[in-house]
């Protein structure tokens, strides 16, 4: 008679191509990087950077209501975001703007989406950062937890049946992992063989509860395994270990027909949103030194730098030029009308069912009762 032991003394090994001073590692197998992709990649993790940066700022002034920051991520955003196809269905969390930057949404659009004005695509309906999109394959986020993930299995099982080359994508944090959409998700996906990848953002925090008090076992790379899905632990820092993990993993999910999950380990610099103070559950020395010290976007930089395709005039450039767009489009959107108050209640059925009428006669009645309680700018 022998039992599994409930935690293996031996840890699954983590995937990494750069090392921490952004050189190659010795004896590590990877997909190249043209020079061309290289640049995007730095480029848009920059710009991704500096959105947060500028974005929360301006919550912080309070002209929108909400913001959350993907600050010690970008190499997750972005490298995942380059090593798919534009074909591939994306069900994202709330932490990747990056893929939905890398396919091609404006700083404009984003603008929009965070005002809440007529040109967002959701029509104001949506917190800010809930961005999503048609035309690039983004499902539009969802603010409760892992619901995207059995939904991004139909998705993927859908291109099966119509025999597509491509795969759904979705992606989590490890707060996520804790939700039984998890693993439904997981054993439909296994049991369906369904074209899906599970990208597991390992940041440590589920908003202020660390990782040691979600779960005993081995991170998340086990669950892929318990399920019977290939699995990979990656360095969610490293660019190039990122978009080798991803690029190779989507074509085992076409090719194979298989679902693939990988972890990707990283760090949570900012607070969990601009709801939350990080501080006061974890010292300002430790998210510091993720923040200067293991930046997945200073690693990257040195070894661009090191292949002699960038240099200190780009980099000045580029954030001069990312400032000044998106300080453009804050300006714009800021200024765009709100969307007509009937726009609340449409969209959902062909015709307006009766208790939606009598929400919208009660709340216009409310607005003439008390119009100094309603902003002047919107369309009534």
């Amino acid at each position: 008679m022998r039992f599994i032991s409930d935690i293996s003394h031996k840890r699954v090994p983590c995937y990494r191509v750069l090392d921490d001073d952004g050189e190659l590692m010795t004896h590590t197998n990877h997909v190249q990087v043209s020079k061309e992709m290289a640049v995007r990649m730095y480029s848009e993790m920059v710009t991704l950077q500096t959105m947060d940066n500028i974005f929360y700022e301006v919550q912080r002034q309070g002209r929108i209501s909400f913001y959350l920051t993907s600050m010690g991520e970008e190499a997750i955003n972005i490298a995942s975001a380059a090593a798919l196809s534009s074909d591939d269905i994306i069900l994202p969390q709330y932490r990747e703007p990056g893929v939905l930057l890398w396919r091609g949404f404006t700083l404009q659009q984003f603008a929009h989406q965070c005002f809440g004005n007529t040109n967002d695509f959701g029509k104001g309906r949506q917190m800010p950062i809930h961005y999503g999109s048609n035309k690039h394959n983004y499902f539009t986020v969802s603010s409760p937890i892992a619901t995207q993930l059995p939904q991004a299995v139909g998705a993927a099982y859908s291109l099966k049946m119509d025999g597509k080359s491509a795969c759904a994508v979705t992606f989590c944090g490890d707060g996520a992992t804790s939700e039984g959409d998890f693993h439904a998700g997981m054993n439909f996906a296994a049991v369906m063989e369904a074209p899906v990848i599970f990208i597991i953002r390992n940041n440590g925090w589920a908003i202020s509860t660390p990782v040691e008090d979600q779960f005993r076992s081995d991170g998340i790379v086990v669950k892929g395994q318990a399920y019977g899905i290939w699995s990979i632990r990656v360095d969610g820092n490293d660019a190039l270990a990122v978009y080798s993990a991803v690029h190779t993993a989507r074509e085992i999910a076409i090719k194979e027909q298989r679902p693939v999950l990988i972890e990707a380990l990283s760090y949570r610099v900012g607070h969990h949103s601009t709801s939350d103070d990080s501080t006061k559950y974890r010292p300002i020395d430790e998210i510091e030194y993720w923040k200067m010290e293991r930046s997945p976007v200073n690693r990257f930089k040195r070894w661009v730098e090191r292949n002699g395709w960038w240099s200190e005039k780009d980099e000045l450039e580029l954030r001069s030029s990312v400032r000044k767009q998106l300080m453009h489009a804050i300006q714009v959107a800021e200024k765009a009308q709100k969307p007509p108050l009937e726009d609340l209640f449409t969209d959902v059925y062909d015709q307006l069912s009766s208790n939606l009428e009598e929400q919208e006669r009660l709340l216009r009645k409310d607005i003439e009762k008390h119009p100094k309680d309603y902003p002047s700018d919107v369309p009534l």
